[in-house]
């Protein structure tokens, strides 16, 4: 399964530089590192009550919209060494009617969830998503945006298809119904002018989505409250610190009906 993540890593890389090439522009991108005090993922606790770190680089190749990535996530605890997750993208992003009060920002893009400690890709899962946003349709600043997400096992006879021993399948959709507002602060910190919190608001209505094979009841199943904000440290530098909450409204989601974490991210802009 490393070899197999290894191969995956060279195609992205290659596919990168083809079309860098191709297109004549240089590719820009995001080096990632977050501390994550739980980590949630798609209202799920991915590693219990756990800690985790995630790394990713992130790939934009200039002046085209297509973008490759790839994320690591592992948690800080020996009770899920096991767990390991390497996530890979392929995206391709735009804006119809550009400057218009109806400008739409899209991004369509295919991911492979690959689980290295696992043999015979028995919890590979893979998904399709488009994400689209209007950050000019309100006056007062507040961006809404809706992401629709499909998820399946990689292999329809793996442990998360229909050998799965929960009852279920990973397969499933995800309608996420988002809103962002930046609110402007002065002197949140000192010697700058102005300071921007981000805040971010969720609704998912979780149509059989189960990432590990359990049976998902089809309901609105979380809501999910942030707070965020970048403090520039120069020379392309940035740390975002942010907190989070989250309500769970469909106990088969699992766990306690809330969660409360933060987290903390350093980014490299090249």
């Amino acid at each position: 399964m490393k070899k197999k993540g290894i191969l995956l890593a060279a195609v992205i890389l290659l596919g990168t530089a083809g079309l860098a090439q191709a297109f004549d522009g240089l590719p820009h991108g995001v080096v990632d590192v977050t501390y994550q005090s739980r980590y949630l993922w798609r209202g799920f606790r991915v590693y219990g009550d756990k800690s985790a770190i995630q790394a990713s680089v992130d790939v934009d190749l200039y002046g085209t919209g297509f973008g490759v990535g790839a994320m690591a996530h592992r948690a800080n605890s020996s009770e899920f060494e096991n767990a390991e997750r390497w996530d890979y993208t392929l995206y391709y992003q735009n804006v119809l009617c550009d400057g218009e009060p109806y400008a739409t920002n899209y991004r369509l893009g295919w991911l492979y969830y690959q689980f290295p400690e696992e043999s015979e890709a028995d919890y590979d899962l893979e998904e399709l998503q488009a994400v689209l946003s209007w950050p000019n349709i309100c006056p007062a600043g507040v961006v809404p945006s809706y992401a629709l997400v499909k998820l399946w096992p990689y292999s329809s006879g793996s442990m998360v298809g229909s050998r799965s021993p929960m009852g279920g399948t990973a397969s499933g959709w995800l309608h996420v119904l988002m809103l962002d507002y930046g609110l402007p602060l002065v002197g949140l910190l000192p010697d700058v002018p102005e300071q921007i919190l981000n805040l971010h608001a969720e609704l998912v209505f979780n149509d059989g989505f189960g990432p590990a094979g359990q049976d998902v009841d089809q309901d609105w199943s979380h809501v999910v409250f942030g707070v965020s904000t970048d403090i520039d440290l120069g020379h392309n530098f940035t740390l975002t610190p942010a907190v989070y909450h989250q309500i769970r409204m469909e106990s088969s989601l699992g766990g306690d009906h809330s969660d409360l974490w933060a987290t903390l991210s350093a980014k490299y802009k090249f």
